[in-house]
């Protein structure tokens, strides 16, 4: 026997070795990137989640109010002033721990704050709102979800700021806090005022 045919005899024997080492470290590894992949995950906030849709124009929409109400809500309303958009629906929970301060947002009369109503029975969306109190100017029944998906809305509640041009400006997904208001928010909310006011001729 050559050494040329003692290499071929080992070669299936190497490469069974291989395998074995790859099948040793292969999920060691593919644990690892998971385990990066989450702790990257973990440290984001996921209120800061971008939109594609920021700083586009707000999708052209159409929806009739929340059963009760008398004004529904449409992309044609969202022009002429800063206005907040407020994704909710009555069976969320982070909507009710949210509602408090929406209501007091809505007291003030700081900023016009509108309601899309995600995906609710008529009935329960309209007894959610004379329970909890109605912070909203307007608000649109998405019952079918679409408008909401044309908004990249990824769950409920989300907020979004939307310029006077009728603009998407800011996106903030989960409960609306009075810090995120107060510090994020509002001061937003001014500044487009204020670009708003340099823009007119």
């Amino acid at each position: 026997m050559t050494h040329g045919d003692i290499v071929h005899s080992n070669a299936p024997a190497v490469r069974r070795a291989g395998l074995r080492r790859l099948a040793v470290f292969l999920p060691a590894m593919i644990f690892a990137g998971l385990a990066v992949l989450l702790g990257w995950g973990l440290t984001r906030n996921a209120s800061d989640i971008p939109s594609v849709l920021i700083n586009k124009p707000v999708p052209e929409f159409s929806l009739a109010p929340v059963q009760g109400r008398t004004l529904g809500l449409s992309s044609g309303n969202l022009r002429g002033e800063v206005s907040l958009v407020n994704v909710f629906a009555s069976w969320c929970l982070a909507c009710r721990e949210e509602h408090p301060v929406l209501l007091q947002l809505a007291a003030s009369g700081t900023v016009p704050l509108h309601g899309l109503n995600y995906k609710d029975r008529p009935d329960d969306a309209a007894r959610w709102l004379d329970t909890m109190g109605d912070p909203y100017t307007r608000t649109g029944a998405d019952l079918t979800g679409r408008v909401a998906i044309d908004w990249g809305v990824y769950g409920v509640p989300e907020t979004f700021v939307v310029s006077a041009d009728g603009r998407i400006a800011y996106k903030h997904i989960g409960a609306v806090t009075e810090e995120t208001l107060r510090k994020t928010i509002l001061p937003l909310v001014e500044r487009l005022r204020a670009e708003a006011k340099e823009q007119k001729p």
